[in-house]
Formats: C-alpha cells, sequence, structure tokens
C-alpha cells in the first residue's frame, strides 16, 4: 500500500480524503498493517480538521464492510432497531424491545456494555441468572422471528473494523469528534439489517453531548449517514439533565424495567418508552400520534409487553420468574442504606453525571473494558428536577458492599443536587423530533 503517513499528513493539513484511501487505511489498521500511532494520529487529525459527509459515510461504509451482516429480511414483521448514546438510568431498551415486540414489530438489538458513568443493556440483562447475551447471528434471527425481540452483544465478527477503532479512541482521547461518534453509531446499525432505526440522542448533564445543539448536530450526521445508505430513520433529542428513571446499577435497572412492564410506575422511563414505541408505528403503520400512543400504553398496561419481555428472557436462557419476583430472582446488596435528603428546597438542578460515577464507584459500573462489575449494587434515587425535598425526607437508597461505600456514594449523590427556594420548571423530555 501507499505510504500511510501521507494519508495521515493530508488529513492533518485539512485536505479532502478519497473513499478509496479511507479504505486501504482502516483496512490496514484492522489486519494489522498499520500502527496504533499512525491510526490514534488519524483520529486526531479527524477530531481536530473535522470529516465532512462523504468522508464519514466513506468510513462508515468501510467498517460495514468490514464483517458479517445480519440479514432480517422474510421475518413477516417490521424490523426496528433503536439505539441510545448513553446516559444514567437509562432503561428504555428494555422496556421498547418487548413493547415494540407486543405491537407486532421486529427488534433486533446489538447492545453494548457500560463503559465510564454511562449503564451497559448488556451489564443490566446479564445481572438476570443464566441469561446469555452472546447469541449468534442465527440465534438472533431464529428469536426475532419466534419471539419478535432479542438483545445481544456484538460478535466479534460484526463491524470489527469498529471495535479497533472505538478502543483506540477511548485511548487516544479522540472520542468527542460527532463524525467519529456518528460513524461508529452508524456503522453498528446498518450492519443489522433493519426496516428502520431509532436513535435516542441525549443532550445534558448526564450525556456525552452536553447540550441539545450538539445533540442535534450528532443526530442530524447519524440521519445523513442513514439516508446515504438509504436506511429509513428517525431521532429524538432528548433530555438527560437528569437520570431519566430511578434506577442506577443493574440488577436495579431491570426490577425497575420490569415494574414499568408491569404497569407500576410511570414517569420519564415509561414516558420516553412510549414515545419511541409510538413513532415506530407512525412511521411503519401510518397512525396518527394519538393512536400510537393508546396502542403502546395499551401493549403495557394489557400485559402483553411484560409476556414478551418474559419470553425473551426464557429464550436466551434467563430465569422468567424474574417477572413475578425480581426482587428474590435478582442478585441483592447485602448493604440497603436509605438516602435523606440534608436540606429542604426545590431540585433545581443535577449532575447526572456525577450520580453515574457514584455508582461505579459502588462497582456498578467500569472506567476501562473489561473490568468486572457487581450486578447487584448502585443507587435509587427519586426526585426530580422541580420536585420540593423536605429535609430528612426519604429520597432513595444506596445498594452496597459495605457501610462506607454506601455513606460514600449518598454524600455524592447529595452534592450533585443543587437546590433553590422558588418554582423551578422541569426540562422537557424531548427537545425535538427529526
Amino acid at each position: 500500500m501507499k505510504d500511510p503517513r501521507a494519508f495521515v499528513a493530508a488529513k492533518r493539513d485539512g485536505k479532502a480524503i478519497s473513499e478509496a484511501d479511507i479504505r486501504e487505511f482502516v483496512e490496514g489498521y484492522t489486519a494489522g498493517d498499520i500502527s496504533d500511532a499512525l491510526a490514534a494520529a488519524f483520529l486526531m487529525a479527524s477530531l481536530l480538521r473535522g470529516l465532512d459527509a462523504q468522508e464519514t459515510l466513506a468510513l462508515t461504509k468501510v467498517m460495514v464492510e468490514s464483517g458479517d451482516r445480519l440479514d432480517l429480511s422474510g421475518l413477516g414483521r417490521t424490523a426496528v432497531d433503536k439505539h441510545s448514546t448513553g446516559g444514567v438510568a437509562d432503561g428504555v431498551t428494555l422496556v421498547f424491545a418487548p413493547l415494540a415486540a407486543a405491537l407486532g414489530l421486529a427488534v433486533a438489538k446489538l447492545s453494548g456494555r457500560g463503559l465510564g458513568h454511562t449503564g451497559g443493556t448488556l451489564d443490566k440483562l446479564e445481572s438476570i441468572p443464566g441469561l446469555r447475551t452472546d447469541l449468534s447471528p442465527e440465534e438472533i434471527r431464529r428469536q426475532v422471528a419466534e419471539v419478535g425481540c432479542a438483545v445481544a452483544a456484538q460478535s466479534s465478527n460484526l463491524v470489527p473494523a469498529d471495535g479497533a477503532l472505538y478502543a483506540l479512541r477511548d485511548a487516544t482521547a479522540t472520542v468527542p469528534s460527532i463524525p467519529l461518534i456518528a460513524a461508529s453509531v452508524m456503522s453498528k446499525k446498518l450492519a443489522v439489517g433493519t426496516d428502520l432505526i431509532l436513535l435516542d440522542v441525549k443532550a445534558g448533564s448526564g450525556a456525552f453531548m452536553k447540550t441539545p445543539e450538539d445533540a442535534r448536530e450528532l443526530a442530524e450526521a447519524c440521519l445523513a449517514l442513514a439516508s446515504g445508505w438509504g436506511r429509513g430513520a428517525s431521532a429524538a433529542v432528548t433530555d438527560m439533565s437528569q437520570p431519566l428513571g430511578d434506577a442506577v446499577g443493574n440488577a436495579l435497572d431491570v426490577e425497575e424495567a420490569i415494574a414499568v412492564l408491569k404497569g407500576e410506575i410511570g414517569g420519564r422511563l415509561r414516558e420516553l418508552s412510549l414515545l419511541f414505541a409510538a413513532r415506530a408505528l407512525e412511521l411503519r403503520t401510518g397512525a396518527d400520534h394519538e393512536e400510537a400512543l393508546a396502542q403502546a400504553a395499551e401493549a403495557i398496561d394489557g400485559g402483553a409487553a411484560l409476556e414478551r419481555f418474559r419470553t425473551m428472557v426464557q429464550t436466551q436462557g434467563g430465569d422468567p420468574r424474574v417477572v413475578d419476583d425480581p426482587e428474590g430472582v435478582l442478585p441483592r446488596a447485602p448493604i440497603r442504606e436509605p438516602m435523606l435528603a440534608d436540606r429542604g428546597g426545590v431540585l433545581a438542578a443535577v449532575h447526572a453525571e456525577e450520580i453515574g460515577l457514584a455508582s461505579v464507584a459502588l462497582g456498578a459500573g467500569r472506567l476501562r473494558k473489561g473490568d468486572p462489575i457487581d450486578p447487584a449494587v448502585g443507587i435509587v434515587v427519586h426526585p426530580k428536577i422541580g420536585d420540593r425535598l423536605e429535609a430528612g425526607e426519604p429520597i432513595g437508597e444506596v445498594h452496597a458492599r459495605d457501610r462506607d461505600a454506601a455513606a460514600e456514594a449518598a454524600r455524592r449523590v447529595l452534592t450533585a443536587m443543587n437546590l433553590a427556594e422558588g418554582p423551578v420548571q422541569p426540562p422537557p423530555l424531548v427537545y425535538g423530533w427529526m
């Protein structure tokens, strides 16, 4: 191949790079013929100089074509994939997948593991005893055909070029590049043959994109890639200025999702899950918004979504009794300490990332890929922005291995909450759809 240093220098100097050169470079790096140092230099040049729409599409195409693809044709159902850019207490996938299946859609969801302050759907599901997420493409397709939904890990043969570049981005401080994020996200979505891709792009203190404007830019970049691939897609910019649900952990997240599927609790987690399910119906069946929302609510309140979740868990080897007795089946931490408000006032702002990191410190997450996690520990925090707190009132609880760790987590949560005297307007759940 030609000297890869010239390719990196071209991007460093702000010159356009061709699809052929991108392909040669990425394939060379994936094969081990190009060093980490040169690939890191390319990623940094891309972060600083940017990638235009054609370069981003070319990079995405090369990554998709670097490995296997999952064929979902002939299912007899509309195949839908939903992706969240990550946040705190975001259990939407756990609710959305069985809910969409109960509505007659097919969901093949390739999920990831938690990293940093964000939780991972695979880690959450694997807190259910026996449940497998390492499904082969054949197992995923068969389960989607029979059950309507499957949530599984990305295989090593699916988009391997993205796996290699993602690990290097994480190690070289080049994650916050919108074109690189968009190419990474969409390469995994486009390698799966769904009819519709739904994107939940988070904005706020608990998200990678801190402002709605940055989140919209990322959403637009992802939608442009879907369009360039001829794939139907829609995106919502949603709020992550506070934890979405109440549970920040793994088993705790599953327990909360089951409560939503049982119709036992409402709140922002249920609302956002319903909105994404309704959006899928609107785009695939032509139903109007209110009709689609009513159908989605009935699928939860009538029990159909819960039964799909039970079947999905059982089909993937998990203990289906988790639906009826989550507290008895899921792992439990030995220490369960209540959290009390240390002052009174109206909750005005929340540093959601800090709450996520407090849960990680308990053992519920990982700071480096491959770190072990403790599925039983975590934090439950109930107040949302706009709620009034009274000093000394219970606001949640910490699930920990020892009392010192529980006390430190509670301290961090209370420090992350800013209170005001007067009324506070809660942020919108959804900033806009595209």
